[in-house]
């Protein structure tokens, strides 16, 4: 983790800040791998400080390496106002979109240095994957993987989408999985054109196209998978908007390298799927970053200008949805490499008909 602390300290020397106070759970758990609910960190050019209260101080020691752990009876933040003090330090920089108004008010009247809004410092760190995090969302894939697996020996006509999401859920629980990445979604037949259709209790018919959209929590870290399938032979339509989505979807692996930025690799779905006529039916971005969170740099979007770079994990997920009729998604997660990139979810992608 010191590692980790490191490179944000080089972040700090370029902007002139002398202290970096860490608020944000994700945040924290990269850069102390701290997994407890109440603690900040606050980082100079040379200390590492990790403050939290009694419940939490030997386990913030197991996992803080590096880290002086301070222990707070009072306000936490007073604690941040001792080691300002002590540090004598000439300002702090907080993270803007974390620290809430009421937070900052505080901070403001108990500090003598000067406060610096930060936004993005740390997660501009955290698209680039170290070996172990790469190591740890390929698991995190895995067990998605063996959850459709197991979705498509047991889904029969009859079951509600509810019942199915929790059939994935508690099995990729029983393989290792605290939590699923968010909330599962099982969208059927005509409400497979809803792209963000959570799983309801409309019951699973014959003739439906299936979309699941799922993942898990595997140490901290994400998995994000969409397959699409049918129960009995769907309508032909579909079939054929299977075949464009899945085209656009590998068209998309196919061109994901380092140096290509997010507006480019959009391009690609988009562009194969508008040249069918379907433009207007592809209304979401093609991908986006995935890590200590489910949606997180980088982006592959039309307004996504950044470059991509090895260590990157994205998403490659184009859909296309009619309402009243239904639709498709397909979606694998993706390392940049050296060589162009390397997909780590390995579930099949032709149109299954069980």
């Amino acid at each position: 983790m010191i590692a980790r602390v490191n490179k944000l300290r080089q972040e700090m020397k370029k902007n002139n800040i002398a202290a970096f106070l860490v608020t944000s759970k994700y945040n924290l758990r990269y850069l102390t791998n701290f997994t407890g609910t109440t603690g900040l960190a606050v980082v100079t050019l040379d200390k590492a400080f990790f403050i939290t209260d009694f419940r939490y101080t030997e386990q913030a020691a197991e996992q803080a390496q590096g880290f002086e752990i301070v222990k707070n009876t009072g306000s936490i933040f007073d604690e941040v106002m001792e080691l300002a003090e002590k540090e004598e330090l000439s300002n702090l920089a907080f993270e803007e979109t974390h620290v809430s108004f009421a937070e900052y008010s505080v901070l403001e009247e108990i500090l003598s240095c000067e406060l610096i809004p930060v936004a993005g410092m740390i997660e501009a760190l955290r698209e680039v994957k170290d070996e172990d995090e790469i190591a740890t969302i390929q698991q995190a894939c895995n067990i998605a993987d063996s959850a459709y697996e197991h979705i498509l020996k047991v889904i029969k006509p009859g079951m509600t989408e509810i019942e199915v999401a929790n059939q994935m859920d508690f099995y990729m629980r029983s393989l290792g999985a605290s939590g699923v990445s968010f909330d599962t979604i099982v969208a059927s037949g005509v409400r497979s054109a809803m792209p963000h259709g959570v799983a309801s209790d409309k019951l699973i018919e014959k003739g439906d196209l299936i979309t699941l959209d799922f993942g898990c929590y595997y140490q901290g870290y994400v998995s994000d998978m969409t397959r699409t399938f049918a129960i009995g032979e769907p309508d032909p339509k579909l079939k054929e908007i299977y075949e464009i989505v899945l085209e656009a979807q590998l068209k998309v692996l196919e061109e994901a390298k380092p140096g290509l930025t997010g507006f480019q690799l959009d391009a690609v779905a988009r562009n194969h799927i508008a040249s069918y006529g379907y433009e207007e039916a592809f209304g979401h971005s093609t991908g986006h970053g995935i890590g200590l969170e489910i949606h997180e740099g980088p982006n592959v979007s039309f307004k996504a200008d950044v470059q991509f770079t090895v260590g990157n994990v994205i998403t490659d997920e184009p859909g296309i949805y009619i309402p009243g009729l239904g639709g498709v998604r397909i979606e694998d997660d993706l390392l940049i490499t050296p060589e162009g990139n390397r997909v780590l979810t390995h579930s099949p992608k032709e149109l299954i008909i069980l």
